[in-house]
Formats: structure tokens, sequence, C-alpha cells
């Protein structure tokens, strides 16, 4: 075992001695120590039941003869950092999390590791460290969070941000703004759409690294306290097994994943996450393969906010196992694959069965026959860029208007307030990326400002930042290269005509080749003044959008 190297032998006598400090016993030192990722803390509401979790996998691990040890992630919430300078810090902590976990289980020796995670970075940054320890693994989340009611209507997070837009627009008042406000998020969990968080749990459950139901079961379900038990007791099968995070996390279980996402419809910071997740595979991974597998798989779920469904609604009509149900009766995923079950995926979904046709359609009838995200190219995003498609209104699939310009979300969001955006524009927010955020922040306030003022099927937004799991309508982001990097987004101007296709994944700046470059040649690009500390380091260190977003480090 790994530990042995650090607690074994006459001279580890003085790292035993600190195991002792800790109060273990010399009983527990003999068993394999299991390191368990908490990422508790009390301002994430995803994130305020971990501490429940994290008792249930420690009682899971000691029930199946491990030691098991705690210690934390750091995880933002990416709600109450929305639309401020908080943002930054969102997606930068992804590469934090991975590089402290993997400093915490490098330190200590560690023989196995259960991940807790639950919100948007925290789950994919603990695939990455998972990916680069390659340690018997598993993980559990927190589960999402029920949706509220409001008018006998389901709602989450998406509505709250949408009410704030329909206010703005003098669609409703002041009381039923209050009203959102205190019934849209009614409990602890993961926003209720499938949001980021949601879709990474989900596409966990889909890579084989969490047990079913890891994606769905809602947070305030005594059967999530059940699950991560069981977790705590499987990963003390796998240490046994040696069956490792590497042996599970294969090419072809990562492009299940983008199977999935393309059914259920998941967000597209999914295409920020799988790629990063793959590089630390050693997985060849780039986004035209997202719109090959989006070609051939259909789209089955109308999850918020593409529609008017949320995740308990999931986990009811028989959850991620159900979904692959059916797309495995036409093939599409590779059900070979090795899982932390420690058998196939196939073995794992062999009894699932859709329980609700209006929640998960049929194979045969789905919402669409590609899949809900689209990667777009064009000499606006030769590296392409990235939408919902299935949170998209048909009106505009195909759209031409003119370019309305911003240098960073604070600009744009004023002017549509005040009433600024036609009919038929295009917002170009740009210097919203990885490295010109620095942090590529989402744009859920300008999405869902859009959409509260009614203009979601009239409005296109385009930005080398990203979106929100929650934003719907022709949202379009991770523009690739950058604006701040040299890319055509820098050199766009008021009035520009945009042309957006999105059956055919093209996206066109209506301006010739020459005069590109008689912009290039004449209108610097800008820079961001006064960034500093992490964020100043990111900045410097950080890929472009269509490569995950990684911390470069060769």
């Amino acid at each position: 075992m790994v530990k042995d190297r650090i607690v074994d032998g006459f001279e580890n006598a003085p790292h035993r001695s600190l195991y002792y400090a800790l109060g273990l016993s010399e009983e527990e030192l003999k068993r394999p120590l299991i390191g368990i990722v908490s990422s508790y803390n009390e301002i994430v509401p995803g994130h305020m039941n971990l501490d429940k979790i994290t008792e249930a996998v420690k009682l899971g691990v000691a029930m199946a003869g491990g030691t098991p040890i705690v210690f934390p992630a750091i995880a933002v919430c990416d709600g109450i950092a929305m639309g401020h300078e908080g943002m930054k810090y969102s997606l930068v902590t992804r590469d934090l999390i991975a590089d402290s976990t993997e400093a915490m289980v490098r330190a200590h020796g560690f023989d196995g590791l259960v991940m807790v995670p639950n919100c948007d970075k925290n789950v994919p940054g603990l695939l990455m460290a998972a990916a680069r320890l390659n340690l018997p693994t598993i993980f559990v989340s927190g589960g999402p969070m029920l949706a509220g009611r409001v008018d006998g209507h389901k709602t989450s997070l998406s509505s709250m941000f949408e009410a704030v837009g329909a206010y703005s627009a003098g669609k409703i008042d002041a009381e039923k703004l209050r009203e959102y406000e205190l019934k849209t998020c009614p409990s602890c969990g993961s926003c209720s759409g499938m949001y980021t968080a949601n879709s990474m749990n989900c596409l966990t459950e889909v890579m084989g690294m969490g047990l079913s139901g890891n994606g769905t079961i809602p947070a305030a379900y005594s059967a999530r306290i059940d699950l991560a038990k069981r977790a705590g007791m499987q990963v003390m099968e796998l240490v046994r097994k040696n069956i490792r995070a590497r042996d599970i996390m294969t090419a072809d279980a990562i492009y299940n994943a983008l199977t999935a996402d393309m059914a259920l419809g998941c967000s597209t910071n999914s295409m920020l996450h799988l790629p990063a997740i793959a590089n630390e595979c050693d997985v060849e991974f780039n986004l035209k393969l997202a719109n090959e597998i989006s070609e051939r798989t259909p789209n089955l779920c109308h999850l918020a906010p593409a529609g008017p469904t949320y995740m308990e609604d999931l986990n009811e009509a028989g959850g991620v196992y159900a979904v692959l149900g059916e797309l495995k009766k036409k093939g599409l995923i590779n059900t070979d694959v090795l899982t932390c079950t420690g058998k196939t995926l196939g073995e794992n979904i062999a009894g699932a069965r859709n329980l609700n046709p209006d929640i998960i359609r049929d194979i045969e009838n789905p919402y669409s026959k590609t899949g809900g995200i689209a990667v777009l190219f064009g000499n606006l995003a030769p590296n392409g860029c990235v939408v919902k498609r299935s949170a998209v209104a048909k009106e505009m699939l195909v759209h031409r208007g003119p370019a309305r310009v911003f240098d960073s979300e604070e600009e744009c969001i004023g002017v549509i307030y005040a009433g600024g955006i036609k009919p038929g524009d295009v917002v170009v927010i740009r210097y919203e990326g990885p490295a010109g955020g620095p942090g590529m922040r989402e744009m859920l306030s300008p999405t869902s400002a859009i959409a509260g003022a009614g203009l979601d099927k009239e409005v296109a937004l385009i930005t080398d930042g990203r979106f929100s799991g929650a934003t719907r309508g022709a949202a379009i982001g991770h523009v690739s290269p950058e604006a701040a990097s040299g890319g055509a987004m820098a050199y766009i101007h008021e009035g520009d005509m945009i042309s957006i296709n999105i059956p055919e994944y093209s996206i066109t700046l209506e301006v010739s080749d020459e005069e590109l470059e008689r912009r290039r040649a004449n209108e610097p690009i800008k820079k961001r003044e006064n960034i500093s500390g992490y964020l100043k380091r990111y900045a410097a260190m950080v890929s472009s959008a269509d490569k995950g977003a990684i911390i470069n480090i060769k």
C-alpha cells in the first residue's frame, strides 16, 4: 500500500508519532488510509450539507475496513459570485482545487480517495486531480437542490435572474420579485436545473467515477446519505482490486461522457471541463469531436433552463442510467468500459428503465436528432465557440444582425437594463476570456436580462467569456482566439453584421479579410489594468478556451 512507505519500519517512527497525535490507533494504521476530500463550507448552498455526506463516507470506509482521513477543498458559489469581480475567481479555482488536492495526497501517502464535491468548478477540479494522482478513487456529490415553486410552476436560479430582467423591463412588480427571491432556492444542493454542477455530477456518473444516482438524487433526500455510505464502502473494493482512476477514465469513458452530455443537454461549461479532464488523462480531445458526436446523438432531455423539468424529475424518471439505456439502444455508447463498481458500464445499466418518457424521451422520439451542444466555426471563431443548442429558440438557430460591442460585462448590463438593446441585435461582450478577463466570467446576468425583457427570441449574445448552465437563448461563448489574444473579437466594430447558423455550425463576421487585417494593424489590443495576485499569474499561464482553459505547464 502507498502509506506503507510512510508508516512501516523503524525509520518511520516519527511519522507514526504524528499519526498517533491525530488520535489514530495502531490498528487503524494497519488499514488502508483513505483520503476524503471534503468540499464542505458554509457559503455555498450546494456544499452546506457536505459535512453530513462526509460523515457518511467516513462510516462507509470504516465499515469496509479502511481508515478515513478528511481534508478540505475550496469551492466558489457561481450564483453569489455572478455579475461582479467575484466571478473572475470562479473558473480559476478549478486548477487551485486540482493542485491543492495533488499536494495534500502526495504529501501524506493515501491509499485511496473519496472525492466529495458538488458545485461548478469543484467537480472538474477533483476529476482532474483524480486523473493526475491515479489512485483508487470514487466520487459522491452533495446532490441537486429541489426546485422552487412560484405561481404553481417549478423554478430554479435561472428563473430568479430572469425575474430581475422582467422587473427591470417593468413586466413584474417588486412584490413578485420578492416572491421569487424567497421561493426560488428552497433547499441545500446544487441549483436545480441542468446547470454546470449537475452536468458535471451526471457526467462523473457516466464516466464511471460515481455510483448510480450520484448526479440526480436530491441533496435533501436520505438516499443521498445512503449513497455516501456505499461510496465509502466501494472505495475499499477499488483499493483491494487496485482499480485506479485512469483505469476508469479512459478515452472511451470520456467520449461516453460527451455523448451523454449531448443527450442530457448539459451546460456549455462541459466544453471547458471535459477537455481539461482529458488533458490530465492524456486523451485527445478537440471541439470538432463535439460536433461529430452531436451529429449522431439525439437530445433526449429538456431540463431547465431548456425546458420546464428539473433534476428531481430526471431522478424520478430513472436518472442517468435510464438516459444511457436509451443511448445503448442505438449503440451510441461503449458499454465495455470499467467503472467504480468494478463492473462494466453495460453491466451497471442492464436493469435501467426509462420510467417517464415525458422527462427522458425515447431514443426514437427525441427533442432533436442532434445533441444539446454545438460548436461553431468561422472567421470570428476559427478555433471554435460554443452554444447550448437545446436552449436556443427555433427562431434564433439562424440569425443575422448588427453588432452591439462592449468591452466588459459591466458596460453591457447597464445598456440592457436601460432598454438600449433592440430586436435583431447581436450583443458582443469581449475581453472576458480566460486571459483577458482574466478568469472567463459567466454572463448569466446579461443573458437573463435579455430573456427577462422578452428578447431571447430576437437577440443573440456572443462573448469570449462563458455562460452559466442556467443561461438560455442564442448565447454563444468561449470564442477562440479571445480578444486579448488578438482574435477577431477585438476588431468588431459597432454595427458590423454578424451571421449565425447553428445547424450548419458556422459564425461569420461579415467583414473582408483585407478590412480585418487593416484593423489589426491600426487598432491596439486593450489590456486590463490593476490585475494582481493569483489572477495575474493565471492570466499569464492559461490556455485558450478551446483547449479547456488549462494551465500551460509545458
